[in-house]
């Protein structure tokens, strides 16, 4: 079975970082479709926070 990880990018500077491993399909799509992993729709104060501080981001997922 593949597995997944998550890969958090930032497009202020192009860096990104892996923020999860080994998951299912099932699960990185799930991670992904929830609104509190992009700048753009997160609502909560660690996110907002992130924004602040490094710009625009959001989560993508790819084969591992």
């Amino acid at each position: 079975m593949e597995k997944y990880k998550i890969v958090r990018l930032y497009f202020d500077n192009f860096s990104q970082r892996v923020i999860k491993k080994n998951l299912t399909g099932e699960q990185a799509m799930a991670h992904c479709s929830d609104p509190e992993t992009s700048s753009s729709t997160c609502t909560n104060p660690t996110g907002i926070l992130r924004t602040k501080n490094k710009g625009a981001w959001f989560d993508s997922f790819t084969t591992q």
